[in-house]
């Protein structure tokens, strides 16, 4: 009766066989990326397989020259001179061959490396908000991320158990040219390790797989531990030892549980290697006893004992490779089902997104629950956006208010309700297009630690040259008060990271990265607490020449200084999710109610 272990077992070993299927599809990849240097590594591969049963046989031709030489009254040795001379030649031609292999392998590697970093960089541009914050998601395109040294890996493996096969192809017909027997004795000496090597690959990937968010949480303890940004406030709060008692606890876990499987793999694999040593020297003994039958000569002896101990270990490489080859096969599976994974995208045959906003944005009946969770985040939001108006959204935090700039933005999809631009819901407006009348800037905005002209033209990178249009939007943001004081102005290196680099004050950093919104000539703005690190009389002045920079301008203003959102034409004020207020500041003020109590109670602590 088959037990759970064991019927698991043979999933996982079935499994591994299936990965295989991804191989040509990973080749055709490699082809793309350099198809010559390709061409070059399969041919400099196919000459080396031949050369060492070329140098073995020759090795026999000597061996028995030598012999006949040795009995003869007058030797000749013009013919075993010249056998040298090729063995000498096959031995040069050996070491220049791997040579130019392992150069192509590298060149063809590195290139690999960089092009399917590229793809995967280039599929996470497609997929959505939502789908990059769900933990399960996340796991996966880690899985792809961090796996390009095993593909590289697996394709320098792959090549070389090509040219394996070849090699022992001749090996095999030579030992069946003499004795066909060996082949038998071979096999009895290889299959049992290649099965305990293919069943303990299945396990070290399952184990690998079911433990990916356990080592993305060790990888973030290392960072957080030993982190110039963090140092301050784990020295300050004297929380080293909880972050290396943390670490301890999950790494330790880890590794008895990989002890307990490399352990069973080694004793396992020690015994099945004394069958294949027997095996071996019951060959060796075999040889020996038909050369001294006189059915083979020395120079045979030689090749057949030389040919056998090869092929031996030419098929303990083979099927140490393959097993390598489908446990990283099965890695190779996470990484094409990332690149095939599906975009969530409703837009169906997406409609051209208008030139001009002339009926703005409708938000009606709007709710929205984040993906797992029974709580509503927004529950029957609606309100009107006009073209060219200036609006606040004002509320307590956890009142939603920036996720409802990201439902406006497509990032998420509303769970019931619909959000149309022009009458039209925003579903059906090409994603990327739809996204780029947007000119938005984050209260968590990234810090790019590039040079402060990059930094800049990351909010319209199209114009990264265009220093005429980076200068205007650091002037408009008073980013320019920054760059003043640089020697080395928009060039200079921005962060820690790298050499000659400048850190910036919260403040600093702010103003920089408000540029990039001003980058663009965006129909409608977003600025979610965007000025939350500076003081009051600069986040004033920011401010003013917002609004007076986006004169005919949509724009979404969250702040949380009341002093800034009166500016606006109109405030939205949410609370619990729900909109509670909505008008001008002196409406507001004049209903006595959630704004106007927030308002109040800010004031009186400047008084």
């Amino acid at each position: 009766m088959r037990t759970p272990r064991s019927i698991k077992e043979n999933k996982e070993v079935k499994g591994s066989f299936r990965a295989l299927r991804y191989i040509p599809r990973f080749f055709m990849e490699i082809w793309r990326t350099n198809r010559a240097l390709f061409l070059s590594n399969l041919l400099c591969r196919l000459a080396n397989a031949f050369v060492p049963v070329a140098l073995l046989w020759v090795g026999k031709l000597i061996i028995d020259e030598i012999v006949l030489q040795v009995s003869m009254e007058d030797p000749d040795l013009s013919s075993l001179w010249i056998y040298v001379g090729v063995e000498l030649l096959l031995a040069l031609l050996s070491d220049l061959l791997s040579r130019a292999i392992g150069l192509t392998d590298g060149l063809l590697g590195d290139l690999y490396a960089n092009a399917s970093s590229i793809v995967i960089i280039q599929k996470t541009k497609d997929i959505t908000i939502s789908q990059l914050e769900d933990p399960e998601f996340y796991d996966k395109l880690e899985r792809a991320r961090q796996q390009t040294t095993s593909r590289v890996n697996l394709m320098s493996e792959s090549l070389t158990q090509i040219e394996n096969i070849i090699s022992m192809i001749s090996l095999i017909a030579g030992l069946i040219y003499f004795e066909p027997w060996l082949i038998l004795l071979l096999v009895l000496s290889i299959i049992p390790s290649f099965i305990n090597e293919i069943k303990f690959s299945s396990r070290r990937y399952s184990l690998a797989r079911s433990w990916t968010a356990e080592r993305r949480e060790l990888d973030y303890l290392r960072y957080i531990g030993a982190n110039d940004q963090t140092a301050r406030e784990v020295k300050l709060f004297g929380i080293s030892d909880f972050i290396a008692g943390r670490f301890r606890k999950v790494s330790d876990e880890y590794y008895r549980l990989n002890k307990a499987l490399a352990v069973r793999q080694t004793s396992f694999g020690a015994l099945f290697n004394m069958l294949g040593v027997l095996s071996y020297y019951g060959a060796y003994v075999l040889i020996i006893l038909r050369v001294i039958g006189g059915v083979l000569t020395i120079g045979e002896l030689t090749f057949l004992s030389g040919s056998f101990n090869r092929l031996r270990g030419n098929l303990q490489g083979f099927f140490l490779r393959f097993t390598r080859i489908t446990e990283r096969a099965l890695y190779l599976k996470d990484y094409f089902d990332f690149i095939d994974l599906a975009v969530e995208d409703r837009s169906g045959n997406p409609l051209p997104v208008p030139d001009v906003i002339r009926e703005g944005f409708r938000i009606q009946n709007v709710s929205f629950a984040y993906p797992g969770a029974s709580q509503n985040v927004l529950s029957d939001v609606s309100f009107e956006l006009n073209p060219g108006e200036k609006m606040a959204f004002v509320g307590q935090n956890g009142a939603g208010k920036t996720t409802l700039i990201k439902l406006i933005l497509r990032f998420y999809e509303p769970t019931s309700g619909e959000i149309t631009l022009e009458g039209v819901n925003i579903n059906r407006y090409d994603r990327e297009q739809y996204q780029r009348i947007f000119g938005v800037i984050f209260q968590d905005f990234f810090k790019y630690e590039f040079t402060v002209k990059e930094n800049i033209a990351v909010g319209n990178i199209e114009e990264l040259e265009n220093t005429e249009r980076i200068e205007n939007a650091a002037e408009r943001s008073l980013a320019n008060e920054v760059i003043a004081e640089f020697e080395s102005g928009l060039d200079q290196q921005l962060g820690r990271r790298f050499a000659q680099g400048k850190e910036l004050s919260g403040g600093q950093w702010q103003k920089v990265a408000l540029a990039r919104a001003y980058m663009k000539d965006a129909q409608v703005l977003i600025l979610d607490e965007p000025t939350a690190a500076l003081d009051a009389k600069a986040e004033y002045e920011v401010f003013q020449r917002f609004i007076g920079l986006t004169k005919d301008k949509t724009s979404i203003i969250i702040s949380h200084r009341f002093s800034t959102v009166r500016m606006a034409d109109r405030i939205l004020v949410l609370q619990e999710g729900r909109v509670v207020e909505l008008g001008t500041h002196e409406e507001l003020m004049q209903n006595k109610k959630l704004y106007a109590e927030l308002f109040e109670l800010q004031a009186a602590g400047y008084r």
